[in-house]
């Protein structure tokens, strides 16, 4: 059964960093494909960016330029977030999928993920 584990969320001031982990255990597909997801209150879950087993980034619009993920070869994902905005306060998710061509043409599809964690919460205060 695949965990996933986030941690490193809190509250923050805006122009602040904060780098989020993903602890993935029981992760049997070594071709696994991970990513972040957010949720605002009242707001769709977003896609913010997502990571291949070939470590190839992907980032959502909103996400492009203060955002980078990385993962290490212990299948823990990262998100190093910086300059930190009132509007990124949101619930912070990790997502796992074995890769696939279907998964590769979606990958910000929050649909195409099997395997979720509880969440991680960022509150940005201006």
């Amino acid at each position: 059964q695949v965990q996933l584990v986030e941690s490193g969320g809190g509250p923050v001031q805006a122009g602040g960093s904060l780098r989020l982990s993903c602890a993935a255990s029981a992760m049997t597909d070594s071709l696994a494909c991970m990513a972040w997801f957010r949720q605002a209150p009242g707001k769709a879950r977003e896609g913010v960016a997502t990571i291949d087993s070939g470590g190839n980034p992907v980032y959502g619009d909103s996400a492009k330029g203060r955002f980078t993920v990385s993962r290490d070869n212990a299948n823990t994902l990262y998100l190093q977030i910086n300059n930190l905005k009132p509007e990124d306060t949101a619930m912070y998710y990790c997502a796992a999928q074995p890769c696939s061509s279907l998964l590769r043409r979606a990958p910000m599809d929050p649909e195409k993920y099997s395997y979720w964690g509880q969440g991680t919460q960022v509150t940005v205060s201006s």
